[in-house]
C-alpha cells in the first residue's frame, strides 16, 4: 500500500510522490515508515533518507543534512535544512569540509561555535559515508 511523501529543502523540492517503505535517520536512530504509521514528527540528523516506490523495489537515495520528518495518516512530508540526491554528492567537496571543521574544532571556541562545527562535521562525514557507498 502506498502513501504520498514530499520532501523539500529550503532550496528546493527534491521529491514528491507515492511510495511503499522510506528510512530516514531520526533522532533517536534509524526510521521506517510504511503506509498507515502511526501519526509522529521527528528531528532528522545527518544521513541518508532512502526511499521504495515499491517495497524490496530499488531506492532512490537522497542525502538530508537535518530537518524534519512528519507522518499523518494522509501523506509523510520531510522538511530538511538541507538536502541533496546522493549522485549529487562532491566526494572532494564533503573531505574538504569535514577538514575545515576538524581544524576549526582543533582551535579555541564558544560553546556556540564548538556546536556549529559538529554539525558540521557530522553533515560533512554522512555526506562522505553515503557518497563513499554509492561509488562502492
Amino acid at each position: 500500500m502506498k502513501f504520498p511523501l514530499r520532501v523539500v529543502s529550503v532550496e528546493r523540492s527534491l521529491f514528491e510522490g507515492d511510495v511503499e517503505f522510506i528510512i530516514a535517520t531520526g533522532a533517536e536512530g534509524e526510521l521506517g515508515v510504511l503506509a498507515r504509521h502511526a501519526p509522529l514528527m521527528t528531528i532528522l540528523k545527518p544521513g541518508p533518507l532512502r526511499i521504495q516506490e515499491t517495497y524490496g523495489g530499488p531506492e532512490e537515495t537522497l542525502f538530508v543534512g537535518g530537518g524534519f520528518l512528519e507522518v499523518l495518516p494522509e501523506r509523510v512530508t520531510v522538511l530538511a535544512d538541507v538536502a541533496e540526491h546522493a549522485g549529487e554528492i562532491s566526494v572532494d567537496a564533503a573531505e574538504e569540509a569535514r577538514r575545515r571543521a576538524q581544524e576549526r574544532l582543533a582551535g579555541t571556541l564558544t560553546a556556540a561555535e564548538e556546536t556549529e562545527f559538529q554539525n558540521a562535521l557530522a553533515m560533512a562525514e554522512a555526506r562522505l559515508r553515503l557518497a563513499r557507498a554509492r561509488r562502492g
